[in-house]
């Protein structure tokens, strides 16, 4: 398999269906383990769950707990139920999806072939790196924000904005175009972000694999090997810190967006 054949495949997703109805299983697949597994810790840490003197594990939860309650209490005015959980849910599960970059990249697409007994089945088991996931939590959170939008300043005080943001009553139809990109540009830039920083960790970390299996031919394996060790070892530690700042990223501008939708119509 030649380099661009190589980095192709482990960027197409194993998928069924043409068109808009086609359905990425590798993402779907890894998506709902990963929400899965989240449940299934949290609630063998609840029933565990000590008063005196909790173990590391718990104390480590509980830091992640405080953590995000703070950044509520920051950013959003008001109280809503609703938002602590939803900010909490969004950063483990956009930050265990984002993890699965740190796997090495020929490791589950290897194991998958050989299971599966087809050599040139596809597997992307990083589901930020797919604008479809990216797309579908965005897309939520927006629906979020019209719902509370329309629920705090109503159906009229929601329909002033856009008649009347931010230029007046003279300048209705600019307005109307300015507060829809205004409205369209939260979920595209939540769901362009997160994609673009995973989609070009994940190439970087193809292309520091390509060493190995391009340039390390006898005698010159001596120095490219340990190079790509260095490599990958460097990347790792800077995309360690890429996921997890995209996946504050993403949960900070939740917050901030559904604390916008709150505020009362002037």
């Amino acid at each position: 398999m030649g380099t661009v054949e190589y980095i192709q495949h482990h960027l197409t997703n194993n998928s069924v269906g043409e068109g808009f109805w086609t359905f990425h299983l590798d993402t779907i697949a890894v998506s709902f383990m990963l929400g899965a597994l989240m449940i299934f810790v949290s609630m063998r840490l609840v029933k565990q769950m000590e008063a005196g003197t909790p173990g590391g594990f718990q104390n480590f939860v509980e830091s992640i707990l405080d953590f995000v309650s703070v950044n509520v209490r920051d950013a959003f005015p008001g109280h809503n139920p609703l938002i602590a959980p939803l900010a909490l849910t969004i950063f483990i599960w956009v930050w265990l999806m984002n993890f699965m970059d740190l796997i090495p990249v020929d490791l589950f697409p290897y194991l998958f072939q050989l299971i599966s007994g087809d050599s040139h089945a596809y597997l992307k088991i990083v589901p930020t790196t797919d604008l479809n996931t990216t797309l579908a939590m965005s897309l939520t959170v927006f629906c979020l924000i019209v719902f509370y939008s329309i629920k705090i300043k109503g159906v009229w005080g929601y329909t002033k904005m856009f008649l009347f943001h931010p230029f007046g009553k003279f300048f209705i139809p600019v307005n109307i175009i300015m507060t829809f990109i205004e409205e369209v540009s939260k979920p595209l830039s939540l769901a362009l972000r997160l994609f673009g920083n995973l989609f070009a960790g994940e190439l970087v970390f193809l292309l520091i694999a390509l060493i190995g299996g391009t340039l390390a031919v006898g005698a010159a394996a001596l120095f490219w090997a340990p190079l790509q060790v260095l490599l990958d070892l460097a990347w790792l530690i800077f995309h360690l810190l890429v996921i997890t700042l995209q996946a504050f990223i993403f949960m900070v501008l939740t917050i901030v967006y559904l604390g916008m939708a709150h505020e009362e119509a002037h």
